[in-house]
């Protein structure tokens, strides 16, 4: 309920008719502040008129007008720039640390935003507020998506700053892990992070023109040359053997090589194109031809030239096998191009955001956004529910953007801080 209140009153969604404190003073709201999310009053700079007289300061939200004894703000002296405590059940007065007696408002929530609040919160389906898409105008949806865009371009940004802190700055690095964990396309997105955190980078850069030496650095400390991972036929495949052979040879020489707990791969419900073991072969490919990946993409200003970096191939081994020891069909294992884009969308473009903001320049995130509206939408279940609901994403941009408000607001049922939410909930 005091959710509900701080939406009512943030938005200025009072009932029709003139105001008045329980003290029967009349209250005029002419700015209801700004929300503060963290610690101290729920609104700051409020300004009110209350009996005739100009108030600026906070406010404070409650269901009841006890809470606020309940919470410590009677002995709190951050709560004595609180001119107004707005409650919904008056079961008391609220006072100041030094005893003096705060103006209170007792807060009426329309009936027609209880009843859509309830529907919001009680539905088993998403988007609950697809009613009323038809009938938004076009600035407000492109507002709220590119609200949303930059908001998921920040959290990826905050995500790779915190790799950065655990790899000592290194940009190259962290670009790898988070191509990495990319690679995992969703379901092997955890595993491969875990891997290449292990990875002895600087280890790995002396054998960089030895594509051979460098599948058997990844396969090796992805466990996948450990008989807990092998059958019979692998142990006897001279592919694997001879890798074997060599990461055994690595690893007395750059000892300590961490190998991490082969369990977390996953072969279930994927492609075998998919497969883990093709693509640590690709990422192989892209780590030996691709020397400064980072600073190349970063340079390169069309998407194409993008997906021409992104060229990776798994080794002539895997043309005719998808796991070590059993033969396939033969077919070369390119990445294709819906992975490239892929990639460039939560790879890339997120980098170019986060490393345009390091520096400070500007034109390197919006370069950012530009690519994300080059590049078709990506394709899978939460878009074809916003498609289903009329909220069609034209490129990845609005993808992105709706991947973000489902995931984000739909998801965690944050619909009070959402603009179509509001939408849904002040329609009569």
């Amino acid at each position: 309920m005091e959710h509900l209140l701080h939406y009512v009153w943030k938005h200025k969604l009072f009932p029709l008719g003139e105001l008045q404190t329980t003290q029967g003073w009349p209250l005029e709201v002419i700015d209801p502040g700004m929300h503060n999310s963290d610690a101290g009053p729920d609104f700051f700079n409020a300004k009110l008129k209350i009996d005739g007289t100009i108030w600026v300061g906070n406010v404070e939200i409650h269901t009841r007008a006890s809470d606020w004894y309940r919470h410590g703000h009677a002995d709190d002296k951050a709560y004595n720039s609180v001119i107004l405590h707005v409650v919904a059940d008056a079961d008391g007065e609220a006072r100041r640390a030094n005893g003096q007696p705060i103006p209170q408002l007792i807060l009426r929530c329309p009936e027609h935003i209880r009843t859509h609040y309830r529907e919001l919160c009680r539905a088993d389906r998403s988007p609950v507020c697809a009613p009323v898409f038809p009938s938004l105008p076009k600035l407000i949806v492109h507002g709220w998506l590119t609200t949303l865009r930059v908001e998921r371009l920040q959290q990826k940004a905050t995500q790779i700053y915190d790799r950065l802190s655990r790899l000592d700055g290194n940009w190259e690095d962290a670009f790898f892990v988070t191509l990495a964990r990319n690679f995992g396309f969703g379901l092997n997105g955890d595993a491969f992070e875990a891997w290449a955190t292990l990875l002895p980078y600087r280890a790995i850069d002396k054998h960089r023109d030895n594509p051979f030496q460098v599948e058997a650095f990844f396969y090796g400390v992805a466990g996948m040359l450990d008989d807990a991972f092998l059958d019979t036929a692998s142990r006897r495949d001279e592919y694997v053997l001879s890798l074997a052979r060599e990461f055994h040879y690595l690893r007395r020489k750059f000892e300590p090589l961490r190998v991490m707990d082969v369990t977390l791969w996953r072969f279930l419900r994927l492609r075998p194109e998919s497969f883990p073991t093709i693509r640590l072969s690709q990422l192989a490919d892209l780590y030996c031809h691709g020397g400064k990946l980072f600073s190349r993409l970063l340079e390169a200003e069309k998407v194409d030239d993008l997906r021409r970096l992104l060229n990776a191939r798994a080794s002539a081994y895997w043309d005719d096998h998808f796991i070590f020891g059993r033969s396939s069909p033969r077919q070369e294992k390119w990445l294709g191009r819906s992975s490239k884009d892929l990639i460039v969308v939560n790879t890339v473009v997120p980098f170019l955001y986060a490393y345009g903001q390091h520096k400070g320049n500007e034109r390197m995130c919006e370069r950012a956004g530009r690519i994300l509206e080059e590049l078709k939408p990506e394709n899978n279940h939460i878009l074809k529910t916003w498609a289903e609901a009329g909220l069609p994403a034209e490129h990845a941009a609005d993808s992105q953007a709706l991947i973000q408000l489902r995931k984000e607001y739909c998801d965690k049922r944050k619909c009070l801080f959402c603009r179509f939410g509001y939408e849904f909930l002040r329609r009569q």
